[in-house]
């Protein structure tokens, strides 16, 4: 799924995933590769902001790709908290990263996540986030 413009509400510079690899139920996974000129590369290396930005751009292209396959309007989330959040490396330039997230749990409008960034088979950051999704539609949840 190429055109990830289409499942986001983000636009460039702000764009932190290239590709929306798969969809489910209850997941997503995205790949991104970091360049030089991303907003967030400092120093040769993505930095922890563009890695939080990434794992809820992961849940916001999950969403809009299911909104999309229902021809439905995509809702608008926000990122109301994250808990346990660990960054064990920052990407370099090149990187190529892959997001996933797993849905823990949904109560009306709020969804919490579980999002990991790998590279290479190293898990680089993860965490928790809780998202309230703004939404005329209310079966339309991430």
């Amino acid at each position: 799924m190429k055109d990830i413009l289409a499942f986001i509400p983000q636009r460039r510079p702000f764009v932190m995933i290239d590709e929306l690899l798969f969809a489910g139920d209850n997941s997503a996974v995205t790949k991104f590769k970091v360049t030089a000129d991303n907003l967030f590369t400092a120093g040769g290396q993505l930095t922890e902001p563009a890695l939080v930005e990434n794992i809820a751009q992961t849940a916001a292209a999950r969403m809009g790709y299911i909104c999309n396959q229902k021809k439905e309007p995509v809702p608008v989330g926000f990122i109301g908290a994250v808990q346990n959040l660990r960054i064990m490396a920052l990407p370099g330039l090149n990187d190529e990263l892959e997001t996933e997230i797993v849905i823990k749990n949904q109560v009306f409008d709020v969804t919490v996540i579980a999002g990991k960034v790998s590279c290479r088979g190293a898990v680089l950051a993860q965490c928790e986030m809780k998202i309230f999704i703004q939404s005329t539609n209310k079966s339309a949840m991430i």
